[in-house]
């Protein structure tokens, strides 16, 4: 593979990063600000005004839908930045510096994974009614597939039943970790349930476009991520209770919902990993620069040997786990998603684990610091830990992985 980045890459990337300094960097003061405003007025949940106003800012330059691959805009009928997978890496590396700066760019999941469930899958319908607004920012969505009662790291045990009656479906069941389904702006639930309990263990599922203002929608309770309730998008737990949809808001055709989450997961993965590694990236960078000015023991704590052995290994680990996902993101370009699955099944395991460590270190060197708000270290941990579930657990991956490895032996050795 080639390593270096189009020419329409680094042009964006300059873009970007320019956008990043002039107008993310210096809001983030601002940014917690207005939420702390909004908790003190009792409107926790309401949207932020500051990422609102930058939107505006983000469209006029054409840092805007960045995330829609080539495949996707053309099965949408809609215009994005036409960016391969490869190409959009990197660009979400320099969002990723700031967890909130995405979704400016209206490049934030859940939304940019049900952008193209709904660009690929959705009916001519469903796109004008959903995706087009989504497209244009005027709403947000979720994804309804976690449950509680059951090991959800398995999506054939997912138990919501979704079931034909006439012209429409009815909906049962009980989800969670839907986030953003407490944000007012979300108008869509992507919802994971099975049509046919009887058939084929992967044929069961299906997924249906649930307009959030449908009644038996319940949202029930934000759910806390190691003490955050990440306001305003959140998590949520959400109840289904006889929800009727029309017929024609199922993506793809009954039986299909695996076979959608797969191909859904793949470009997010690539998305949540080069996030990270601009995560981890800004965790070194605050590391480098409070151990040059802080002294312990009568010199600064960059001259300790266990903090040079620990900026070497987070360099090590990042530029690693940053090839890895390039060429994943390279391979389902070149040949799709399901060629790639061993690559993506790894980046899923690498970045987190990379970033979890990295961000860790960077806590340790800030000593009491790096425990608070006054730096994005604690806050960064917790969405590196959160993200080695959300795509699915890390054991689940390695699995994968290693029946892949096992596969190329089994012949020989038995």
């Amino acid at each position: 593979m080639d390593f270096d980045y189009s020419p329409k890459t680094k042009e964006l990337q300059g873009k970007l990063q320019t956008f990043m300094d002039d107008y993310i960097y210096p809001a983030e003061a601002a940014w917690h600000a207005e939420i702390a405003a909004n908790t003190a007025n009792g409107k926790r949940w309401t949207p932020l005004q500051l990422i609102e106003g930058l939107k505006l800012k983000a469209q006029a330059v054409g840092l805007w839908n960045l995330f829609l691959p080539v495949d996707s805009a053309a099965a949408s009928g809609y215009q994005g930045a036409g960016l391969t997978n490869q190409e959009y890496a990197p660009l979400a590396e320099i969002m990723g510096h700031v967890m909130w700066s995405s979704e400016v760019f209206n490049c934030s999941a859940p939304d940019t994974g049900n952008m193209e469930t709904i660009a690929r899958y959705g009916s001519a319908e469903n796109k004008a009614r959903w995706l087009k607004p989504l497209l244009e920012g005027k709403i947000r969505s979720g994804f309804a597939m976690t449950e509680p009662e059951v090991a959800s790291s398995d999506a054939t045990n997912i138990q919501t039943r979704i079931e034909r009656q006439g012209d429409d479906y009815v909906i049962n069941g009980r989800k969670w970790w839907t986030s953003g389904a407490g944000d007012p702006r979300c108008a869509v639930l992507i919802t994971m349930g099975k049509t046919d309990p009887q058939a084929e263990r992967h044929a069961q599922q299906s997924m249906v476009l649930v307009p959030t203002q449908t009644p038996g929608v319940t949202v029930l309770r934000p759910l806390h991520v190691m003490g955050y309730d990440d306001a305003p998008h959140g998590h949520m737990e959400v109840l289904f209770e006889n929800v009727r949809v029309p017929v024609t808001n199922i993506l793809l055709g009954e039986g299909r919902g695996f076979e959608i989450a797969q191909g859904r997961l793949g470009p997010g993965r690539i998305h949540h990993c080069m996030r990270l590694i601009g995560l981890a990236e800004r965790a070194l960078e605050l590391m480098c620069k409070r151990t040059l000015v802080r002294v312990t023991f009568g010199k600064p704590i960059a001259a300790q040997t266990v903090t040079q052995e620990r900026i070497a290994e987070a360099r090590c680990k990042i530029d690693m786990a940053r090839l890895l996902t390039l060429k994943a993101a390279w391979m389902m370009d070149v040949a799709g998603n399901k060629f790639a699955k061993n690559e993506i099944a790894m980046i899923k395991v690498v970045a987190p684990s990379m970033a979890c460590q990295v961000i860790d270190w960077a806590i340790q060197a800030h000593g009491g610091a790096g425990m608070c708000d006054d730096f994005p270290l604690a806050y960064s941990y917790v969405n590196a830990r959160t993200l080695r579930f959300a795509d699915g657990p890390d054991e689940v991956h390695r699995n994968a992985i290693a029946k892949m490895e096992l596969r190329k032996y089994a012949t020989k050795v038995w």
